[in-house]
């Protein structure tokens, strides 16, 4: 097998750097022929890793968070070249739903070369322009890609605890903004709401944010995605929902209100959505569902 692996083009600490060399010592140890890409900047690496891919493997690998499989993702979606994890980022959120313990390289490397796949779903982001785009994990607009912005423009702590500070710090301007969302339902209904949210999300997996389980019942294997819609409540009200927020147990509340869906549209003026931690594009945008697009390396049971 010949793996082109990806290394995170932000990272800059040794041990982060380092994984992609552990990981490809490790792979090369099982016979797996391994050449490792990294540009200077994601749009480098997006080019090299084309290349690679254009000049023929069998699969690609990349060793960073949620940030840079989206950057993998946008070449092998629909393709059937499977992908594999070495999950070193701060969120990590498709790794764990995949079963990869955060931060083993040698075991992600090791259900690399095991070859077990799984095909998966992914979310597909159409702006007005007519530019696309898929994402993994879950797309954010709000009070959570306020959450985001503040969170990647901190440099300490690193890993999950940095969005639990900055979930706190923007309690302090939480407020409503008016939304219009519609969707269709998996039933084929459509549906719209027209309301004042704090947030809008619209998730392929069950967490994002390092492990917060925004969408507790989400399954990338199951064709369809989750919308969260959540209303304005007092501040204080909604602080004492965190706890139940982190143990996905917010959907019973009476501000929150779920649905499966096929497809939706968001508009909120102002407003700019995140998709697997990073800015994908300001509101309004489209999100569908591509169902098993994505081969995925997972371990094996």
């Amino acid at each position: 097998m010949r793996i082109a692996l990806l290394a995170n083009p932000a990272a800059r600490s040794g041990a982060r750097t380092g994984a992609a060399m552990r990981a490809a010592e490790r792979l090369r140890t099982h016979g797996v022929q391994t050449a490792i890409v990294s540009g200077g900047s994601a749009l480098e690496s997006s080019e090299l890793l084309r290349a690679a891919i254009d000049a023929g493997v069998d699969a690609v690998a990349v060793a960073g968070g949620d940030g840079t499989v989206r950057l993998a993702i946008q070449h092998l979606a629909g393709t059937g070249i499977p992908l594999g994890i070495i999950p070193t980022g701060t969120g990590n959120d498709f790794a764990a739903a995949l079963g990869l313990r955060e931060l083993d390289v040698e075991t992600a490397a090791d259900a690399i070369a095991a070859g077990t796949t799984l095909d998966v779903d992914l979310a597909r982001v159409l702006r007005d322009d007519g530019t696309a785009e898929h994402f993994a994990t879950v797309l954010a607009s709000g009070f959570d890609s306020r959450v985001n912005d503040r969170a990647n423009a901190m440099t300490w702590p690193r890993g999950g605890s940095r969005y639990t500070i900055a979930i706190l710090r923007e309690f302090v301007t939480l407020a409503g903004m008016p939304y219009v969302v519609e969707f269709e339902s998996a039933d084929g209904a459509r549906e719209r709401v027209e309301s004042d949210l704090v947030m809008a999300t619209v998730a392929n997996g069950r967490t994002y944010g390092g492990g917060i389980p925004i969408s507790p019942d989400a399954d990338p294997t199951d064709g369809l995605l989750d919308l969260v819609l959540v209303r304005p409540a007092g501040r204080a009200r909604l602080l004492r929902l965190l706890p139940r927020v982190y143990r996905g147990t917010h959907g019973t509340v009476p501000e929150v209100a779920m649905h499966r869906v096929r497809s939706v549209r968001i508009v909120s003026p102002g407003v700019t959505g995140y998709a697997d931690g990073d800015p994908i594009g300001a509101l309004p945008l489209t999100v569908d569902v591509a169902p098993r697009a994505l081969r995925v390396f997972i371990p094996a049971v």
